[in-house]
């Protein structure tokens, strides 16, 4: 993505899951729009596609491997990332795992999995910038990252589902409690996004449902009324949107970004 308009120049986002897929993307738009960025992934060291953007923007990215799960470590890592670059003023907060099971399978393994991540980790991720915000006396913005699955129920995914409907409940109770120090709390609702993950979805489903690998991943592109999946780039636009004050007063909302999947 490229960009003249520079629209979060001096603003400092901090994005999880940034390794690969709609994280890598959105740190990509926010770079081109002019943002520092402080990039979080699980792994020790960056994937070689955010390493390629670190050498791009040697002054505007930086790099740190954190397991957002570990809530106990988030304060610090907030408080690191704004000595290189300030205090954090946009969350990107996108981090998350995946799994699915039959309902009467579904055991407590996959939910604690599925819930440390997909809910504790990015609930303790907001809590930690959003104190920090407050404590600077700064506006900011926070983009949490919900999906399709949190509009309703799927048979084999009920706990992800549960997880990205929590995702959407927390925006708007933040959005609520941010309002007073103008601080904006919203979500992105994305439908079915090609990235690597969904080799893996696709090889579960087709487990489960007795399909042949890739069968699944054909099916839900051509359901899409637009006609396809979505790329990560598809979510770059509103992710920058959210972030900038170009939605000044949009706050507590889930943006849906599915290709017409779900109408609300």
């Amino acid at each position: 993505m490229t960009s003249s308009l520079r629209r979060l120049a001096g603003r400092h986002a901090l994005l999880t899951g940034a390794g690969n897929g709609i994280g890598l993307a959105v740190t990509a738009g926010f770079l081109a729009e002019g943002a520092l960025c402080t990039a979080i992934d699980l792994r020790a060291e960056p994937t070689s596609a955010l390493a390629a953007l670190m050498q791009q923007y040697p002054q505007q990215l930086a790099y740190a491997a954190a397991d957002v799960s570990r809530t106990e470590a988030l304060p610090a890592l907030v408080a690191s990332a704004a000595q290189r670059f300030g205090v954090v003023d946009v969350l990107f907060n996108n981090a998350a795992v995946f799994d699915l099971a039959p309902l009467l399978d579904a055991d407590v393994a996959s939910f604690q999995k599925l819930f440390d991540v997909n809910v504790k980790g990015l609930f303790f991720t907001m809590q930690a910038v959003l104190a920090a915000l407050v404590a600077a006396g700064k506006p900011g913005s926070v983009i949490n990252m919900a999906s399709q699955a949190g509009r309703r129920g799927e048979a084999l995914v009920a706990h992800y589902c549960a997880t990205k409907a929590a995702v959407i409940s927390y925006t708007q109770s933040a959005a609520l409690a941010m309002a007073p120090h103008g601080i904006r709390v919203n979500a992105i609702s994305p439908g079915v996004i090609d990235t690597p993950m969904w080799a893996d979805v696709d090889a579960l489903f087709a487990r489960h449902e007795g399909l042949k690998l890739g069968e699944k991943k054909l099916a839900v592109g051509k359901a899409v009324p637009m006609g396809r999946m979505g790329t990560p780039q598809d979510i770059v636009g509103a992710a920058v949107f959210l972030a900038n004050a170009e939605s000044s007063y949009i706050t507590a909302q889930t943006l849906n970004v599915d290709g017409g999947n779900v109408m609300s």
